[in-house]
């Protein structure tokens, strides 16, 4: 069975089709995801870590991402799930970790060689967890991440490709590049050897531009946990103020409940 749902997940990864990956934060943000009928989603660290009262890439929300994986595991959708760098720099710890994701039904992780000081972690290390992942979870759909449009890299774009040869080599399935530049996407989708997932972004090419560059993936990242902060705040301060919200209509109490199965009452 986690075979056949690695197998639907990585088909789902079509060059110049890409998968719109959504990211939740909770179990709510995840049903709804999938009631409105997308076969995949992932997590985001950033609204896991949030939601938790805890910072974002520094390996914080171990215990918390594995509750998350352990909550959804009632959600009919394929599961991909952001482990930040693997919440260890031992590769051995890192894939028991992702086993213990596997076994949840977890079909999916993105791993990342961003670091909390803004460094990268060696290519070599990254690979490393790539491999010892592949070796003990073969069920699991390994997207490498590289940071280095993130990270003040000098030839980010030379050490991406350098990067993605490396985990390629290694056994990744995909290859996530966030930050890259619009106008390397199409060359770094024809180069890397590997599906290519980007991040959506606001003002950026559309779904069907990304696709005809090639990409196989889109993350939606922290951008709908951001925007459900930001509504939120938005109406608190429209009611504070004494104006409408203008917001788009908010799902009722009973769609709500019903995502976890409860009564509508």
């Amino acid at each position: 069975m986690t075979i056949e749902r690695f197998a639907a997940f990585r088909a789902l990864h079509r060059p110049g089709r890409p998968l719109l990956l959504p990211n939740a934060w909770d179990h709510a943000s995840a049903a709804a995801l999938a009631a409105r009928g997308h076969a995949a989603i992932g997590t985001t660290s950033l609204g896991v870590a949030a939601a938790a009262g805890r910072p974002d890439g520094v390996g914080a929300t171990r215990v918390e991402t594995l509750e998350l994986a352990r909550r959804l595991r009632g959600v009919p959708v394929l599961l991909t799930v952001d482990v930040e760098g693997g919440f260890d720099d031992d590769p051995a710890a890192v894939a028991r970790y992702v086993g213990e994701l596997a076994a949840l039904g977890v079909v999916g992780v993105n791993l990342e060689d961003g670091r909390p000081d803004g460094t990268l972690a060696p290519a070599s290390l990254l690979a490393a967890k790539v491999a010892a992942v592949r070796a003990a979870a073969p069920g699991v759909f390994v997207n490498a991440r590289t940071d280095a449009w993130w990270c003040g890299v000098r030839s980010p774009s030379a050490e991406a490709r350098r990067r993605a040869a490396v985990c390629r080599a290694a056994g990744a399935h995909g290859f996530f590049v966030p930050g890259a530049p619009d106008e390397e996407i199409g060359a770094l989708a024809a180069e890397v050897g590997l599906p290519l997932n980007v991040l959506y972004r606001p003002g950026g090419p559309d779904l069907a531009a990304l696709g005809r560059l090639g990409v196989a993936r889109v993350s939606t990242g922290s951008l709908p946990f951001r925007a459900a902060l930001g509504a939120a705040l938005h109406l608190v301060d429209a009611v504070a103020a004494g104006r409408e919200a203008g917001l788009p209509p908010a799902p009722g109490y009973a769609e709500v409940q019903a995502l976890a199965g409860g009564p509508a009452t």
